[in-house]
This record gives structure tokens, C-alpha cells and sequence, in this order.
């Protein structure tokens, strides 16, 4: 294949239909092409020449120059491609460092090795450039909640098909022992979007407690609008969840509007979760009445806060006390996770039992 009998306009018209395809820009495919072109004029002339190839935008005549630098006398390194000052004269009528030389070449013939390199060039530069297009599409969506289909499972992990790219749902991001076959819709959090050897990795979830807060963004229309804010998300996935909200705007009850008409908009969100449990509560600047809230729906007696260990004791009714710590200890685990503080639940007799031992060891060392 020769450059020069080539129908120059077909070069043009081959870089839009990639460019159309991959949905990159036509002038980065051209940037390929002009980069293929000058590989392969090297390895006709010589590879330390400095080699570049100009196509035309508009005819798609591809022009080859060789250029040559100006460099101080004990510089060179490259003979073919630098010259000093002195050997510039006769090609510059006042010579400076820095100064180029350019001379046009004959186009080359590109035997079927050189068109196959510069093949390989193209298609590298067009694997990168939508590389860096799919990146910076999904960078800025990261944190959000994202469609796919389903497309393989490997290794436990399911890669979804989301648009122009594809994500990675891993086996620990997945709901309790959810099971996708091929072709199923999927609803995922946007985790996180890495730039990785192999392309862009996006990162996908289903049990982070963000995937919660957008589900409930999308359902309740107060929370879209800045009306009612989720302060705090505590998810046991699959299981049981506690969301803490508030509202800015004293007409509005935050919990209602969440839990919605007959609960619709609440079971909305119940439904995506594979039936996981959610305990809706209000949220409150002070940390006893938020904790009190949390460990809804058990009753709490009484609140003791030691602000230097951070710690809370909360005291409970006897017949309260396994309602308040849940099942395996979930719901005192998620109340602790949601007000991000250590929680020891004591019943009224224990702590009964605790002032009177206190009362008598403060009694005797008084006396003593």
C-alpha cells in the first residue's frame, strides 16, 4: 500500500467511522494514524531520523518531514536528528540553538509488515483513547446508583454491563446469597472508578450504606429536594438497617415522609434490598436522645454518657433488656454504628446492683 495511491480522502472517511464507533474524537484517531505513518517511514529511512508524518485534515494528503534540532556543540548525541551551530550555516542563514531544520521526503511504500505495525499502532492508540473517554465518563459518577445487565459471573464476582463500560459487582459487595444469571437488571451503587493497567475498573456495590441513602434519595422526593437530610446510615446487609433523618422545615415529619403513603416508599426501597429490615429514626443533636431513638424499638430507662471514654451506658427494663441487644447483637450493633458510640446496655437490676456495690466502697473509704 502506498500513501501517495491511496485515495487520500478514504484516510479521513476510515478515521470518522472508528471515531463514530469507539465514540472518540475523529482528530485522535487521525494523531493514530500519523503516528503509524512515521513508524513506519523510520524503519524505511532509519530509526534515529526524526520522522513526522502531517495528514491533511481536510484532502488527506499525508506529508513526511525530517527534522533536524540545532544543539550546542558537545550535545549531540543524536547525529542524524541534531547538528551543531557550524553545521547549520549552509541549511540557515543565522543559526541559533534551538532552531529546527525541516525537509520534506518522499512518501514511503508501506510493504505488508509496515502496514501491519502501523495497523497495530492505530489500534493500540484507539484502545487507549476510549480507555481515558470511559474513565473520564464514569469518574463523575461515582456515588451514584447506576443500571446494568447482568453479563458473566467469575469467581463469584458479577461483571455488569453498564452502558459503555463494564462494572464489577464483587462477591462481598452482593446482598446475603444473591444468585444473577445472564441478562438480569441489576441496580448497583458506583463505588469507586480506578484507573488500572487493564483500563478503567468501576467498582461496584449493593451493600454499602451510601447504596441505601440514594435509593431513598430517588423514593422520597423531600430528601432529592434538600427538604429532609440522612444524617446516618447503619446497614447489617440483607438483614436489618437504621437510616436517621431530619427535617428542615417544621411542617414536614421526616419519618413519615420517608415511610411514605401505606409505607410505599419505604418498601420501595425494602423491595431493591431483598427484604432487609429498616428502622426509620429521627435524627437529634443530643447524643442521649439520638441514642434513645436508635435502639428503637426497645425501651430505655435511662442514659449515663461518660464523655471522656466516650462511652454511654444505657439502661433498660429486665424484660427489655434481649429486645434492646437483638438478634446476635444487631441492634445495638447498628444503634453503636449509627451514633459512633460504644454502647454497654445494662438492665435496671444490674445497675441497681452497681450503685448500691459503689455506694458501699465510696461508705467505706469515707470511714477510712
Amino acid at each position: 500500500m502506498s500513501i501517495t495511491s491511496a485515495n487520500q480522502l478514504e484516510l479521513l472517511q476510515t478515521a470518522d467511522a472508528v471515531a463514530r464507533e469507539k465514540m472518540i474524537d475523529p482528530s485522535l484517531v487521525v494523531e493514530a494514524m500519523e503516528e503509524s505513518l512515521a513508524r513506519a517511514a523510520k524503519s524505511r529511512y532509519g530509526a534515529d531520523l526524526d520522522i513526522r508524518v502531517k495528514i491533511d485534515r481536510k484532502t488527506g494528503r499525508a506529508s513526511f518531514t525530517r527534522v533536524r534540532t540545532v544543539v550546542e556543540d558537545d550535545a549531540v548525541e543524536n547525529e542524524k536528528a541534531e547538528l551543531t551551530v557550524a553545521q547549520a550555516k549552509p541549511y540557515l542563514d543565522d543559526p541559533k540553538v534551538g532552531d529546527v531544520i525541516i525537509d520534506e521526503i518522499p512518501p514511503v511504500e508501506l510493504g505488508r509488515i509496515a502496514a501491519q505495525s502501523a495497523k497495530q499502532v492505530i489500534l493500540q492508540k484507539v484502545r487507549e483513547a476510549e480507555r481515558d473517554r470511559q474513565y473520564e465518563e464514569f469518574r463523575d459518577r461515582a456515588g451514584t446508583i447506576i443500571n446494568g445487565v447482568v453479563k458473566r459471573e467469575e469467581y463469584g464476582n458479577v461483571i455488569v454491563d453498564v452502558g459503555r463500560g463494564e462494572g464489577v459487582l464483587r462477591r462481598n459487595e452482593k446482598i446475603g446469597r444473591e444468585a444473577y444469571r445472564n441478562g438480569d437488571r441489576i441496580r448497583c451503587y458506583i463505588k469507586d472508578v480506578r484507573r488500572e493497567a487493564r483500563g478503567p475498573q468501576i467498582f461496584l456495590s449493593r451493600t454499602a450504606p451510601e447504596f441505601m441513602a440514594e435509593l431513598f434519595k430517588m423514593e422520597v422526593p423531600e430528601i432529592y429536594d434538600g427538604i429532609i437530610e440522612i444524617k446516618a446510615v447503619a446497614r447489617d446487609p440483607g438483614s436489618r438497617a437504621k437510616i436517621a433523618v431530619i427535617s428542615y422545615d417544621n411542617s414536614i415529619d421526616p419519618v413519615g415522609a420517608c415511610v411514605g403513603m401505606r409505607g410505599s416508599r419505604v418498601q420501595a426501597v425494602v423491595n431493591e434490598l431483598q427484604g432487609e429490615k429498616i428502622d426509620i429514626i429521627p435524627w437529634n443533636e443530643d447524643a442521649a436522645t439520638f441514642l434513645v431513638n436508635a435502639l428503637q424499638p426497645a425501651e430505655v430507662s435511662k442514659v449515663v454518657i461518660d464523655e471522656e471514654a466516650e462511652r454511654i451506658e444505657v439502661v433498660v427494663p429486665d424484660e427489655q433488656l434481649s429486645l434492646a441487644i437483638g438478634r446476635r447483637g444487631q441492634n445495638v450493633r447498628l444503634a453503636s454504628q449509627l451514633t459512633g458510640l460504644d454502647i454497654d446496655i445494662l438492665t435496671e437490676e444490674e445497675e441497681s446492683k452497681r450503685r448500691q456495690a459503689e455506694f458501699e466502697e465510696r461508705t467505706r473509704l469515707f470511714m477510712d
